[in-house]
């Protein structure tokens, strides 16, 4: 499919032809991906190829939801495929972490979830989820983390959902002035509320040349915020919080392993570095559960 076609069908903003189209790389390896930012003379836009479930959480869910992500102008779809076309956010993402946009990334989620806390809707979603985690269980290798990963799906199922992104890495959340955004909702639904919390702060580290960078401070003010401000008015102790929250860490620690594991890259990098950490996590949850 052309771009221009794609475009062409585009009539809630004017594109002119002179627009300039701008595709988009990850963050992560620096490769393209199916989006792209158009700059006209009225305003920058952001057209996305959707994945995963974002063509369902918009007119679902995000309609109803605080505005604490990006305003969707249009859905184009042609043949198989759908796209967004949304505002565009200047900004900055939270890669290099500080205190003030930290705030304004929990005050986004903490909206989000306030909005959506055990909602009835979307309900498949988190089948699906609890499906692909009780799946990664098989690729831990490993009799101490398999028996903390039995607990962690225990808890995973019990907990309370709200509206999560399943993604929450610092390059998905835009920073402006006064207000984040959380971006790419490829994976996202009605999940355990720790679930975007515990990816954002879990692969953070203190060094500031990390690719994502948070010091233990501003992990420890998130870890008070969120409950502050959202939790202890669901009547959630600080307690069973902390203790929750550690069997999420547990599951984002275990993610290179079952990369690692599944594919036979046991000797790269990640691997090598969150096997030790999840062993750690999972001594120290389990050490805790029998108590």
């Amino acid at each position: 499919m052309e771009l221009r076609e794609i475009i062409d069908r585009i009539d809630a903003v004017s594109i002119p032809k002179e627009a300039t189209i701008t595709q988009l790389k990850h963050e992560e390896d620096n490769g393209f991906y199916q989006v792209w930012r158009i700059d006209t003379p009225d305003g920058k836009y952001i057209l996305k190829e959707t994945k995963g479930n974002e063509h369902v959480l918009y007119p679902a869910v995000f309609s109803a939801a605080p505005r604490m992500i990006p305003a969707l102008h249009q859905v184009v779809t042609i043949e198989d495929k759908t796209y967004l076309l949304t505002e565009y956010i200047e900004g900055e993402n939270l890669c290099c972490c500080n205190r003030t946009n930290l705030k304004l990334t929990l005050d986004a989620l903490i909206a989000l979830q306030q909005a959506t806390w055990e909602l009835d809707c979307l309900g498949a979603f988190f089948d699906e989820s609890l499906l692909q985690r009780q799946n990664r269980g098989m690729y831990l290798n490993d009799s101490l983390l398999e028996e903390a990963y039995e607990k962690f799906l225990e808890v995973y199922q019990a907990t309370p959902k709200a509206l999560c992104h399943d993604d929450l890495l610092p390059f998905n959340i835009v920073t402006s002035e006064k207000q984040a955004f959380l971006i790419d909702w490829e994976y996202g639904g009605m999940l355990p509320y720790p679930t975007s919390f515990a990816r954002l702060i879990a692969h953070a580290e203190e060094n500031p040349d990390a690719f994502f960078y948070m010091t233990q401070e501003d992990k420890c003010f998130a870890v008070d915020y969120y409950y502050e401000h959202l939790l202890k008015e669901k009547g959630i102790s600080y307690a069973d919080w902390k203790n929750t929250l550690e069997y999420f860490l547990f599951y984002e620690y275990c993610e290179w392993v079952f990369v690692g594991n599944k594919y036979h890259a046991t000797d790269g990098e990640y691997y090598k570095k969150y096997l030790p950490m999840a062993k750690r996590q999972a001594a120290k949850i389990l050490k805790k559960s029998d108590l």
